[in-house]
């Protein structure tokens, strides 16, 4: 799950050109938006469709379901692995 969630941090700093910002940077457990990393809807957006070319996984933007997978990396990283299950 670690390398799962390594890749998800590279994926977020990539899809989202954030170059001040390392994968050790990235606590695994804060939150995406908000104070955490502070990604907005528009982050969001791209951040999912990075997962969905990278993974394969299918996201409905208007689930709530879909907000709890976004919460973190931890998150998000159990998202993936269910979905590749």
């Amino acid at each position: 799950m670690q390398s799962l969630e390594l890749e998800i941090k590279q994926l977020i700093i990539s899809s989202l050109s954030l170059e001040d910002v390392a994968p050790d940077d990235i606590d695994a457990a804060a939150p995406l938006f908000g104070d955490g990393l502070g990604l907005d809807s528009i982050d969001a957006l791209e951040l999912g469709l990075a997962l969905q070319k990278r993974y394969g996984v299918t996201l409905s933007a208007d689930s709530q379901e879909t907000r709890q997978h976004f919460a973190s990396v931890d998150a998000l990283a159990r998202f993936v692995s269910a979905q590749q299950a």
